[in-house]
């Protein structure tokens, strides 16, 4: 595929997740459409991260890789599967996409007139008051980095020579289920800049201030996740 058409599909796959899974978050818990059981809000929206990511592997996979995430494009970069240049464009069409997925459910949830964006939010991330766990700034830049580095890692695992091809996408969308599962409660869960920074552009306030950990600690766990790839597997399976 052409560079264009990939960069098109990583712009229309990360837009397409924004808008779904940051939307059940929202729906969750800035609409509170989880009946005050956080439980029910952590499971449905894990579900609908996973969900989404599993339909746009399938969909995009073979146009672009559906990397839909920059930390998944700086591993896909450090171990050797595509250049920096193609890493940047893929960057600029991830963060443009998720700017675009965020505006466009702003513009849906505006409909609505109990929709205030500062208090209801776009499933923004955050630490301290803005976390349910109230979670420190530093163990919430920890928790990113962790969660980052295992689900890059099983992304390079489950699509590398030695990987099946077939069941990647099941194997990612359940990861990134499980890992959200565990840290919505701690951060929101991110695990990808351009998810964090297209609706913390659009809310402002505190979810702009935060969104720097959100941005620098998925990227540094997905160089992890690059590096023990490498070690693992080498190059030359990479």
């Amino acid at each position: 595929m052409s560079l264009a058409k990939r960069l098109i599909a990583e712009f229309i796959g990360t837009a397409i997740l924004v808008f779904f899974a940051c939307g059940v978050a929202t729906l969750m818990f800035g609409f509170k459409l989880d009946g005050g059981n956080v439980g029910v809000g952590v499971v449905t929206t894990a579900l609908a991260f996973g969900l989404v990511l599993l339909g746009l592997i399938y969909t995009i996979g073979a146009v672009s890789g559906c990397h839909v995430n920059p930390a998944v494009t700086i591993g896909a970069v450090i171990s050797g599967r595509m250049s920096v240049v193609e890493g940047l464009g893929y960057w600029i069409a991830q963060f443009l996409g998720g700017i675009g997925g965020a505006l466009l459910l702003w513009g849906v949830f505006s409909g609505s007139p109990s929709y205030n964006r500062t208090t209801t939010g776009l499933g923004a991330d955050g630490y301290g008051s803005a976390s349910i766990t109230h979670i420190s700034m530093g163990s919430a830049f920890l928790i990113e980095v962790v969660l980052t580095a295992v689900f890059v890692f099983v992304i390079l695992a489950v699509t590398s020579k030695v990987g099946n091809a077939v069941t990647a996408g099941v194997a990612i969308g359940l990861t990134l289920t499980f890992i959200h599962l565990f840290g919505i409660p701690l951060t929101g869960t991110s695990v990808n800049p351009a998810r964090s920074f297209g609706p913390a552009l659009i809310v402002g306030g505190t979810a702009l201030k935060q969104v720097w950990l959100f941005l620098l600690a998925p990227l540094v766990g997905g160089a992890i996740a690059a590096g023990a790839h490498l070690g693992i597997f080498g190059r030359h399976e990479a």
